[in-house]
């Protein structure tokens, strides 16, 4: 069997989806850089300045929306394309399983750790019920767009991945310890992603990480899950 026979039988098998189209790649890039920094705008810039008011923290987050959509439109990506789909979600749901329990565990090791005989698991709260609903957005952001960005640039593998997670973790800061989590999760799920697109199957794992943070973790210990200008009130 000659050398090239044996790469494509051990290489890790990628989507085809993503598709870079020359010089516009560098396009993709912008786009990237643009979506990240208008989050980090609404989480320190806008926030600062209006207090507690959200409303106005949604500008930037709905012209964030406005470019993603019309990036869509203009590269002619469908709803299948960026994930939302039920074809391949099985096949997404077992890359996800076990990376989905290690975490619920070492979450729990965790809280062990740091709680130990006070280990008191917290009563879920009324918006527990819209974590799938978030985990979906986010997860539609980060891989629908950024991760499919990403491999437009970078090309399917460690580094669009690495990208990836390193993006979905600088939102998490100045929480550190949150942004250590958020790191180890990007990577994983840019990482199913890129084999088995399917947004349904990664909401799925991040509301199952994200309940069992909110309802295990020590809040002193991830400041509640706050980030930006927030961590600090």
């Amino acid at each position: 069997m000659g050398a090239s026979q044996t790469d494509k039988m051990t290489a890790p098998r990628f989507s085809k989806s993503v598709v870079a189209n020359g010089p516009r790649d560098m396009l993709a890039l912008w786009e990237v850089c643009s979506v990240v920094t208008s989050c980090l705008i609404a989480e320190w810039v806008v926030l600062s300045f209006v207090g507690r008011s959200k409303s106005i923290a949604a500008i930037p987050v709905t012209l964030s929306l406005g470019l993603i959509a019309f990036s869509y439109r203009e590269r002619g990506e469908t709803l299948k394309q960026i994930g939302f789909r039920l074809d391949n979600l099985m096949a997404a749901v077992r890359l996800l399983l076990l990376p989905t329990i290690l975490a619920v565990v070492l979450i729990f090791i965790i809280t062990w750790i740091f709680a130990g005989s006070d280990l008191l698991l917290r009563t879920p709260r009324p918006r527990f019920l819209f974590v799938p609903l978030w985990a979906l957005f986010q997860q539609a952001i980060l891989q629908g767009f950024i991760n499919r960005r990403a491999q437009m640039v970078l090309g399917p593998g460690l580094r669009s991945i690495l990208l990836v997670a390193i993006v979905f973790s600088l939102v998490h800061l100045p929480n550190l310890p949150l942004a250590g989590i958020t790191l180890l999760g990007g990577l994983v799920w840019a990482a199913v992603y890129q084999r088995e697109p399917n947004l349904f199957a990664l909401a799925l794992s991040h509301s199952i990480a994200s309940i069992a943070l909110a309802l295990w973790l020590p809040p002193s210990l991830i400041n509640s899950l706050r980030v930006g200008f927030k961590y600090f009130g």
